[in-house]
């Protein structure tokens, strides 16, 4: 499969069939051209007064189930989330000049996932979690830096820092994938993927 199919798509029926496959292809071309964090998004939130909010995570993982990222579910995009679990994602790729949108709703990873990528974090990312009350106000850096020291006395004879009860991940189950190419005069190209009750997916293309 090229990765500029869509740049040059005529129709949406030519587009991939599955949208996964192509996102793993357009993410490993990011890896390669992006100096930093390829896997970077913005995510959209709407907390319970029906506030929005954006702020840029790590995609962390990727099935035919959705996008997943972690977080401090006591935060406020934790609580945000578990008002309305509904989420948006972007990314964007500028040397390429490609851009893809997910929008779905959400639904927490389990205990077993979230563990197992917890337990691929160096061990001060590890400390962080539990050090870090995010989203909460700060009265100084060296109250951070104290907490921190703190754990590390507490965790000294522990080889494997437990996750914390708060901590975990989030999938987004897209209602929605949109892939978008740039084009000459601003005449881009853009894909929309649907999912359909059967498992396959609808495909449209959009005005740019």
């Amino acid at each position: 499969m090229s990765a500029d199919i869509i740049k040059s798509l005529e129709k949406a029926e030519d587009a991939p069939a599955n949208p996964y496959q192509l996102f793993d292809i357009w993410m490993a071309d990011a890896t390669v051209s992006e100096p930093n964090d390829p896997n970077a998004m913005s995510l959209a939130t709407i907390d319970a007064k029906g506030r929005p909010a954006v702020r840029m995570v790590l995609l962390k993982g990727l099935d035919e189930r959705g996008f997943i990222f972690y977080t401090n579910q006591n935060s406020y995009k934790g609580q945000s989330l578990a008002a309305n679990p509904q989420a948006a994602l972007c990314f964007h790729w500028k040397t390429l000049g490609r851009s893809v949108r997910v929008q779905g709703s959400i639904e927490v990873v389990t205990d077993e996932e979230a563990d197992a990528y917890y337990n691929t974090r160096g061990r001060g990312s590890r400390i962080g979690a539990w050090a870090s009350l995010q989203s909460q106000e700060l009265d100084s850096r060296t109250t951070l830096a104290q907490r921190v020291k703190d754990l590390e006395e507490k965790f000294k004879d522990v080889e494997d820092i437990p996750r914390p009860p708060h901590w975990s991940g989030y999938r987004v189950k897209p209602d929605t994938i949109e892939f978008w190419h740039d084009g000459e005069h601003r005449l881009h190209t853009r894909v929309v993927y649907t999912p359909a009750a059967d498992g396959t997916w609808s495909k449209v293309m959009k005005y740019p």
